[in-house]
């Protein structure tokens, strides 16, 4: 047989695994040094995102956390593990079997429940979950990998070793610092670097036991997929990945010449390694400088808001002119937001929802009235939005409006040629495959609705049920339900149509000329969102600060020029210097496209579970 084919079909199977495996890696990589926020387009070569990645606090906060985190409970878990290990050595076979087992339990278990069991004890200790809670957490989960490292070695030491010290006239502490230790001190450093590693690479259990302005690594960047990749985020890992490469490297590397290998071993396998990890931390201690430099000499507020719904810099300028530190945390969607609100378990001191879900908050008594005594700027708002609010919040003694749009179509004008007016074209199978929906029960519903001429807030479960077949009549059609990725994937083109809100299809046409939009002729859902003061909040006074500071003008048109959603502030458009967004109509339509749209209404715990029965009913159809 002719071994060269085999040979040459062994490369190739190698090529493709390594490509499989780096492909993605190396998009990444460059990515990262792509000018223009979107995957689908290339903007140039930049090194902006690494410039901003060392200057963004929140990601430094992710980083300092993660690091001090892993640090901090590496070392607990080993001192308490390695105790553990010597006491289950000092049981008779039976119990210590019994013990092991236990011991090894957290192991197998389901991160998912540990991480759930933990929330729950700290939620029934009334404990606040944030720095604290992760910490125990991360101590509790890693105990048992020192125990499974530590344990292997007392079994190897040397029998009667410690008890021959102690007949020569040795102390007990003297005996185990200078014949236990030693021995399974191999085991103590292998339990460690476990423990530090899992605490590094864990997310699930971080996760449920965080609270607001506690984020890790791990957390941050699921945050921020969540809502769209930051470019910075490729910028991050980059740098994670050149760090790992660059150490697995070094502590790997063997010098070809033996007489060599002493001195340049030694220093590129240990001294060089260490030097980085010991880089790693001065930075994390840097940052923690950095980021603790903007705690406040009046307090803190702790604000809970959408992703990328506010302009960064307005922050900034909230801490200096107030003296008050902002601890901010940003969320997908209502329905995600609500859960932490009604629970209790995280006191938020303001919070943006949208009109139905404030609403629901309000009969659910969540939230304590504002304060308009304080707040002078509010007056800035028009007229015509706390009208609209009336309806909901009589008085407006809750709701602060803070940015409005619309729900419509976005559409290709390369891909879709003919000119439309109605959603009948979400269920043309002609653009099977090429339609983009809201991943959002009430968004879903209440287009299905206004096409079958029904209210969006419609109660009536034959109507409800006539909606739910549309919508299951139209899944084969769709490609994907999404959220904020709708932005890039129609930059792309990889859609002919999306529903979306007018704020991103805006967003959408700076970057992709090629797209049009359409409030269709049915009608469909003009929405607020506005800021609101839950009632277990504990800085309420600098909670009225926010929303006060939130309606100055001046403010508020720089999050219209970052965010370029709609803003209910009457000054903004004479303030702006951007034109094309002073006279967009996709961010300002005309009246009679207005008329056309309703107001989400909270609709009741009944009719609430019945939009999302039928909601998991279409999902899994």
């Amino acid at each position: 047989m002719n071994p060269r084919p085999l040979r040459i079909a062994k490369r190739i199977y190698t090529f493709l695994i390594i490509l499989f495996m780096y492909a993605p890696i190396a998009a990444m990589i460059v990515l990262s040094f792509n000018a223009s926020k979107s995957r689908a387009v290339w903007g140039g070569f930049t090194f902006d995102w690494y410039r901003r990645l060392v200057s963004d606090a929140g990601i430094l906060s992710a980083f300092n956390n993660t690091i001090l985190i892993a640090l901090i409970s590496s070392i607990v878990a080993t001192v308490i593990g390695t105790a553990g290990a010597i006491g289950l050595m000092r049981m008779k076979s039976r119990p210590r079997a019994v013990s092991v087992a236990i011991a090894n339990i957290p192991m197998l278990n389901a991160d998912i429940v540990t991480g759930i069991s933990l929330m729950l004890l700290f939620i029934a200790m009334r404990m606040t979950l944030g720095f604290t809670t992760v910490l125990i957490a991360h101590i509790s989960f890693s105990i048992p990998y020192v125990i499974l490292s530590v344990l292997p070695k007392l079994q190897q030491s040397r029998g009667g070793s410690y008890e021959a010290a102690l007949d020569l006239g040795a102390t007990h502490t003297q005996a185990f610092w200078r014949i236990v230790f030693p021995d399974i001190l191999p085991g103590i450093l292998s339990g460690f670097m476990l423990a530090f590693t899992m605490s590094i690479d864990d997310f699930i259990i971080t996760h449920f036991t965080k609270g607001p302005g506690v984020d890790t690594l791990s957390t941050r960047i699921y945050s921020e997929v969540r809502k769209g990749i930051k470019p910075e985020m490729y910028a991050l890992s980059t740098i994670l990945f050149l760090i790992v490469l660059l150490l697995l490297f070094l502590i790997n590397y063997a010098p070809e010449k033996k007489s060599s290998r002493s001195m340049k071993h030694l220093v590129l396998s240990r001294v060089v390694p260490c030097a980085l990890v010991i880089a790693v931390l001065v930075f994390a201690l840097h940052s923690t400088g950095k980021v603790s430099a903007a705690a406040g000499r009046n307090g803190e507020v702790v604000v809970y808001n959408w992703g990328e719904y506010i302009d960064p810099d307005v922050i900034t300028m909230f801490e200096k002119e107030t003296g008050i530190r902002v601890i901010y945390e940003e969320y997908e969607t209502n329905e995600v937001m609500y859960p932490k609100i009604s629970s209790g378990a995280i006191a938020y001191d303001v919070v943006c929802p949208s009109e139905y879900m404030a609403e629901r908050m309000i009969s659910e008594g969540l939230l304590q009235p504002v304060d308009r005594s304080v707040m002078p700027e509010v007056s800035n708002i028009e007229d015509r939005f706390f009208n609209v609010c009336d309806s909901f919040d009589p008085g407006n003694r809750y709701f602060t409006p803070y940015c409005w749009g619309t729900v419509g179509i976005l559409y290709n004008t390369n891909m879709v040629k003919e000119p439309f007016d109605s959603w009948s074209i979400l269920w043309d199978e002609h653009y099977k495959g090429e339609i983009l929906m809201q991943n959002s029960v009430r968004d879903a519903f209440g287009i299905t609705l206004k096409y079958l001429g029904y209210s969006l807030n419609s109660t009536d479960l034959d109507e409800l049920t006539e909606a739910r077949d549309m919508l299951i009549r139209q899944k084969p059609l769709v490609q994907a339900y999404v959220v904020d990725q709708v932005r890039d994937m129609m930059i792309g083109e990889e859609a002919a149509l999306s529903v979306i809100y007018s704020g991103e299809a805006h967003e959408t046409k700076a970057q992709n000329p090629n797209v049009g939009y359409v409030i269709p002729k049915e009608g469909s859902n003009i929405w607020i969102d506005g800021w609101v003061i839950p009632k277990n909040a504990r800085n309420a006074e600098n909670a009225n600060k926010w929303i006060n500071f939130m309606c100055r003008p001046d403010v508020a048109t720089m999050n219209f020029e970052y965010m370029m959603y709609s803003t209910p502030n009457k000054k903004v458009r004479e303030l702006t210097t951007n034109s094309e967004l002073k006279n967009s109509s996709i961010l300002f339509p005309a009246e009679e496209d207005l008329d056309r749209c309703e107001v989400f209404r909270y609709l009741g715990s009944g009719p609430t579970d019945t939009y999302n029965r039928l909601w998991r009913e279409i999902k899994s159809h």
